[in-house]
């Protein structure tokens, strides 16, 4: 006697295996896209934090000019122009160590796909690092480069000529200050050389062009002029506020936060210039979202994100967006200790 299967126990096995198989399809599916939005978060945060940093860090930095102290310079008749790279504009603009847009019509000349409705933020100073001290950048042919003296004879230090006491230069070989090892006539050690850097950061529309995807990007001045760096992805919005000194003697201490020292109090002139110069620290807000859309997530929908104040004061926010992205805000607050340090009583 032969056995087998009837055609309905197989259907019924048939059935029960598609259901089976539909289950474990539907936990895999969800499996697989929790790991995506795990991983998009994870990605977002990783690129927040490193944008912050990237930013605060450089704004610390900002003014540092070696043993020169840029007070000693008087303060330029105007704003100086942040794309300009001939020799004379950059001494100009050195004792302006930061220098920002609130949201402008129209970016400095050397920037392209600036995102509309973000600000710029422009940070001036000499490289931290030495050529030739370990780790450091060799010298690059054709790029701007600062030097200090530190050397008290009459042709430096002594002479009472603030154009002797520092220079910067192109062509490297025109930077001949000495450290304080030099005793006339005998002209002691060359000082170091910090290569001078001036970054434009801004909020860029695309990483490449016509991805869509919105990224932290900075113009460096270098060898050939500026040159557009893209340095975090999903980075949607910057934001800066910017401490400033209103009383005299200065304390080294904010004051007042501002989006635009350029124009607080309805300054004109040198005083809003001095604004700027006297810009002791930032508050520094980013907004950055995922670089692909969430399905079914719909906070983009009525989320609004506090991006700080305004120039009249009142919120600055941003959202909602009425899209399918995630999104996450940072805020950081960063003293400029150059700037700072040298108002500090």
């Amino acid at each position: 006697m032969q056995s087998g299967y009837t055609i309905i126990e197989m259907m019924v096995a048939i059935t029960l295996g598609l259901l089976i198989t539909a289950g474990l399809t539907t936990i895999f599916v969800s499996n697989s896209q929790t790991r995506n939005e795990i991983e998009r978060a994870s990605e977002q945060t990783e690129n927040g934090l490193y944008a912050m940093r990237l930013l605060t860090e450089d704004l610390r930095n900002a003014g540092y000019l070696a043993e020169f102290n840029p007070a000693l310079l008087g303060a330029p008749a105007a704003l100086p122009d942040p794309c300009a790279t001939a020799t004379a504009d950059l001494k100009a603009a050195l004792p302006i160590a930061v220098q920002g847009y609130d949201n402008p019509a129209a970016a400095p000349s050397c920037l392209s796909d600036v995102r509309a409705g973000t600000d710029i933020v422009v940070v001036r100073r000499a490289s931290t690092c030495a050529i030739g001290d370990a780790g450091c950048d060799t010298l690059v042919a054709g790029a701007p480069y600062f030097q200090a003296s530190t050397c008290s004879s009459a042709a430096e230090l002594s002479s009472g000529n603030v154009s002797f006491y520092y220079g910067l230069e192109v062509d490297t070989t025109k930077l001949t200050l000495h450290q304080k090892d030099c005793n006339p006539p005998v002209p002691g050690t060359l000082a170091p050389l910090h290569q001078y850097r001036t970054h434009i950061y801004f909020i860029a529309n695309n990483d490449k062009s016509g991805d869509g995807i919105p990224t932290l990007k900075r113009a460096e001045l270098g060898a050939s002029g500026f040159t557009i760096v893209p340095l975090v992805e999903g980075i949607e919005n910057l934001q800066i506020e910017y401490g400033i000194e209103t009383v005299s003697p200065p304390t080294g201490t904010a004051g007042v936060f501002t989006t635009n020292p350029g124009g607080y109090g309805g300054c004109t002139g040198s005083t809003c210039v001095g604004y700027w110069r006297n810009t002791v620290a930032a508050k520094v807000y980013l907004l950055a979202r995922n670089k692909a859309t969430s399905a079914g997530y719909t906070g983009g929908n009525n989320k609004t994100y506090a991006m700080g104040l305004n120039a009249d004061g009142t919120a600055n926010t941003a959202g909602p967006f009425n899209d399918t992205y995630r999104r996450h805000a940072y805020n950081s607050v960063v003293r400029l200790n150059n700037t700072a340090g040298r108002n500090t009583p």
